[in-house]
């Protein structure tokens, strides 16, 4: 029997300013009611550009032979319109978990809507487990 789809719901923040701010924990006015929408979940936030950027470090202190994406994500976090982007956006992780059921994804993603109408939000994605509806990691050129 095959497992059950597991889900991450992601967001970009519209302001720079905002997102460093959430990245550190530091709540502003604007940020109240995404981070009340957290709370309500036992939902952190996770900037990309952080994961990415640990990601590395861990592949450069344990060898990056063991890790397949090293230097796609070294590239990635190096490229300043990249880096741009991704010091924007967050991914949602649930009780600790990365990924979680679709309720939860599900209730997070309607609770946040609202958020993405009223300019906070400038992209709100639900994504799942299922490799065929998901980016494959990229190729090296030889």
């Amino acid at each position: 029997m095959t497992a059950p789809l597991q889900y991450q719901v992601r967001f970009d923040l519209v302001d720079a300013q905002r997102a460093e701010a959430l990245a550190h924990g530091q709540v502003e006015p604007a940020l109240a009611p995404l981070v009340a929408v957290l709370a309500r979940y036992s939902a952190v936030a996770q900037r990309q550009y952080d994961a990415f950027a640990e990601y590395v470090a861990a592949a450069e202190q344990h060898g990056v032979e063991k890790f397949p994406l090293y230097a796609w994500t070294k590239a990635t976090i190096e490229n300043p319109v990249k880096k741009e982007k991704y010091l924007k956006s967050f991914a949602l992780h649930v009780d600790r978990r990365e990924v979680y059921d679709k309720a939860a994804a599900d209730a997070l993603e309607a609770e946040l809507k609202p958020l993405a109408k009223a300019g906070v939000i400038s992209r709100l994605m639900k994504y799942d487990t299922d490799p065929a509806h998901n980016p494959h990691p990229p190729r090296e050129r030889e």
